[in-house]
């Protein structure tokens, strides 16, 4: 009888694990922060650019990881940064200290895994225009699925989440 009750705990213990999928669930949490990350200094960018009267954009493109990134022109960034401050040199080049309310971040945030394949992409040109772009990771987040957010945020790559005011930018 024990072994009996052993077998079918096991057997339980296997469908839960295959139905919840507890890395597929770790991806989407990834997933989640990346968009809210994403989401913070778009609206930190966008409260930049309302309050200067003449913002200090240039042709650039930041990452916080070397890695081949299909949007950026000969696929890879400019440069690898990969500090967090909000003074300039951080891996979005712009300085959110002069304004009128202060920084609307103390920090830039970076990936949660900041790999080759994962990590954040700032790209601005001269004329105020800017895209931040990410790589999802977990299925329900990727192209082609039900919570796709790649293939439908109005960029030109349907393989990362891109957003900003121009999220076509070909940088």
């Amino acid at each position: 009888e024990l072994l009996i009750v052993i077998a079918i705990l096991a057997v339980l213990a296997t469908a839960v694990t295959l139905v919840l999928n507890p890395a597929e669930l770790l991806k989407q949490g990834r997933d989640a922060t990346r968009l809210s990350d994403l989401a913070a200094i778009h609206s930190a960018i966008a409260l930049y650019l309302a309050d200067q009267s003449t913002a200090a954009f240039s042709d650039t493109s930041n990452c916080t990881a070397s890695g081949t990134l299909p949007l950026v022109a000969g696929g890879s960034c400019s440069s690898v940064v990969t500090s967090t401050v909000v003074t300039g040199s951080g891996w979005v080049n712009i300085n959110f200290i002069p304004m009128s309310g202060g920084a609307p971040l103390s920090r830039l945030p970076i990936d949660p895994v900041n790999s080759t394949t994962n990590f954040y992409v700032f790209g601005s040109n001269a004329s105020g225009e800017y895209e931040l772009n990410a790589n999802m990771e977990s299925t329900r987040y990727s192209s082609g699925e039900s919570g796709d957010v790649e293939s439908v945020d109005g960029g030109d790559n349907a393989d990362w989440y891109e957003i900003g005011n121009d999220p076509g930018l070909d940088l």
